[in-house]
């Protein structure tokens, strides 16, 4: 598998894929992809560098595997899609983006704006195998995203991580958190949305932050 990354990414993202681990890692998700069937498809692997340009990022979100389920995968964390059903955490999202900042509720459960916007949509794994939650976890993909967020941290200043659950949570011991704001809620799946999703008010927060640094705030 031939790796493809938006231009504005490779000066970040090339030491990783000459790494033994990353080869073994893109051997392992050729071999899925041949043998068994496989989200995102090959050519959205990377949609999240793709959408959204290193020099333009502002803000990263961090979600843990693709969606595993037919159609639903675009290789952005959270999104969907044009036209498929909104999954239980995205409809949640939508909900608090909704009361934080009295917006309507999007048909399209498609992220893309968001991410052109420089708002990185990143999957600590980037595949999965159909209908098998974690399939791919463990394999070399969190080493890579790991990475992907200690070079943001190191390169970038004065960007919004927005942690959802422990398990994105777990990833600010990779940032430097005396040059990037870190903003922390429960995950919006239905079991965390009730501990404090709902009315976590990222949205307003994050864009209340990049208009006080003279950024144009995000259109959720």
């Amino acid at each position: 598998m031939h790796v493809k990354v938006a231009d504005s990414w490779k000066k970040i993202l090339q030491p990783e894929f000459d790494k033994p681990y990353f080869n073994d890692l893109i051997t392992f998700v050729e071999f899925e992809y041949k043998n068994e069937q496989c989200f995102p498809k090959r050519e959205d692997i990377f949609a999240a560098f793709d959408f959204c340009s290193f020099n333009d990022l502002k803000v990263v979100i961090i979600g843990q595997d693709p969606y595993h389920d037919q159609n639903q995968a675009n290789g952005l964390c959270f999104s969907v899609q044009d036209g498929i059903k909104h999954p239980p955490s995205l409809k949640n999202i939508f909900k608090e983006v909704s009361s934080d900042l009295n917006n309507e509720i999007p048909l399209s459960g498609n992220l893309e704006k968001w991410a052109k916007q420089g708002v990185l949509l990143l999957n600590s794994t980037l595949t999965v195998r159909a209908h098998e939650a974690g399939s791919h976890q463990k394999k070399g993909w969190e080493v890579f995203t790991d990475e992907v967020i200690k070079q943001i941290s190191q390169e970038k200043e004065k960007v919004i991580f927005l942690l959802w659950g422990k398990f994105a949570e777990s990833k600010s011991k990779l940032i430097d958190l005396e040059k990037h704001t870190v903003y922390t809620a429960p995950h919006p799946s239905p079991l965390g949305a009730w501990r404090g999703w709902f009315g976590c008010k990222h949205f307003s927060k994050t864009n209340n932050f990049l208009e006080g640094i003279g950024e144009k705030p995000i259109d959720w």
